[in-house]
């Protein structure tokens, strides 16, 4: 008796052990980003694969985009190959938590409910948000969007500052509510289809969309007055040594004119905030 009771506190401490290393690893992986990348030479971005012109899967299945140029540039400079993972983004920072990306780069925008979940880097570009309406409708201000619907994609910074400053939109439109979409093209297809009159989106992926695909005379566009929010790069809260790595990178780029040439191919000008 004494013998399978001895045994079975050495099997059960065992499990024990085996959980406890288990999760000690988990913690390092998670607690040691940089140095795992430094090793493997890879790294996993999180990225919604339909943000023209952030990050986006082109029509020949490859991953383009401005910060898919910037960051693919930055771990260059470490000899780090990026591997880009598409997600939902409603999910980002859970997936970040859990560990299935190390990094959301993405035109991702810093908020304070965002700054509680992750650590972010230097901001590399100012954000904005904009109204895209049907040319016909003539709405030139947000008071002529009193009693009509617009929607937004979900998990979007468009969806908190809806939110968070009911002043500049919300109060307006019908039942003070917004439509939630997966991604832009969802939303756009219900504008296009006068299912909604109005979409939420960042300037600087609504504007791209409408001049690359020659809609400019048919839409028109409203900035919003929103507290500006800059985008950055998220990280875990304990990944201080990466996000120390990617500043020191972008830092680099700006200088050796790099930054500048990404952005004029995407953007037509240099989006460096001050620039």
């Amino acid at each position: 008796m004494m013998k399978k009771i001895a045994l079975t506190s050495l099997t059960v401490g065992a499990g024990f052990l085996l959980v406890a290393c288990s999760s000690s690893t988990a913690s390092q992986k998670k607690n040691d980003t940089w140095k795992t990348a430094e090793k493997t030479k890879t790294i996993t971005i999180g990225f919604d694969n339909t943000f023209v012109p952030m990050g986006f899967k082109a029509k020949d299945n490859t991953n383009q985009g401005f910060d898919i140029d910037l960051a693919n540039a930055v771990f260059k400079e470490y000899d780090i190959k990026v591997k880009w993972q598409p997600i939902n983004w409603s999910m980002k920072e859970a997936e970040l938590k859990k560990g299935d990306i190390d990094l959301i780069w993405n035109g991702y925008t810093v908020t304070k409910a965002r700054e509680k979940q992750v650590l972010f880097s230097k901001p590399y570009m100012a954000g904005q948000q904009e109204l895209i309406t049907k040319a016909e409708a003539k709405i030139t201000k947000t008071a002529d969007m009193k009693g009509k619907t617009v929607g937004v994609q979900s998990g979007s910074s468009g969806y908190s500052d809806f939110n968070a400053q009911p002043e500049v939109l919300k109060n307006v439109v019908s039942g003070k509510t917004i439509t939630q979409y997966s991604n832009f093209d969802q939303g756009f297809l219900d504008l296009q289809n006068g299912r909604i009159d109005g979409l939420l989106v960042d300037q600087v992926y609504g504007d791209y969309y409408l001049k690359q695909n020659k809609l400019g005379s048919d839409y028109n566009t409203l900035l919003m007055n929103y507290t500006s929010e800059p985008t950055a790069v998220g990280a875990r809260k304990t990944d201080k040594e990466l996000i120390t790595k990617i500043n020191q990178g972008i830092d680099r780029l700006v200088k050796n004119g790099q930054f500048a040439k990404i952005s004029q191919k995407w953007f037509g000008r240099d989006v460096y905030p001050g620039k």
